[in-house]
């Protein structure tokens, strides 16, 4: 697990993620899948299609996640 993603989701967040937020805990695991901080000029455009898949199922989870005892958030977007 990568130590630097935070969890996303309330009780450990009080407010619903920002999409600036979603989008950083993808890079960082994209990061650490690859092995990469930042990929060669050969591999810039699947490191980037890799992030904005991840970023968009990570979306996708956090609103689709039911948190017991929490009021149901939804994304706009």
């Amino acid at each position: 697990m990568c130590r630097s993603i935070k969890t996303l989701r309330p009780p450990a967040l009080a407010e619903e993620a920002t999409e600036e937020e979603i989008r950083a805990a993808a890079l960082q695991y994209v990061r650490k899948v690859s092995g990469f901080r930042a990929p060669a000029a050969h591999n810039q455009e699947v490191f980037d299609r890799a992030v904005e898949a991840v970023t968009a199922a990570t979306a996708q989870l956090l609103d689709d996640l039911e948190v017991r005892g929490a009021a149901p958030a939804r994304r706009a977007g």
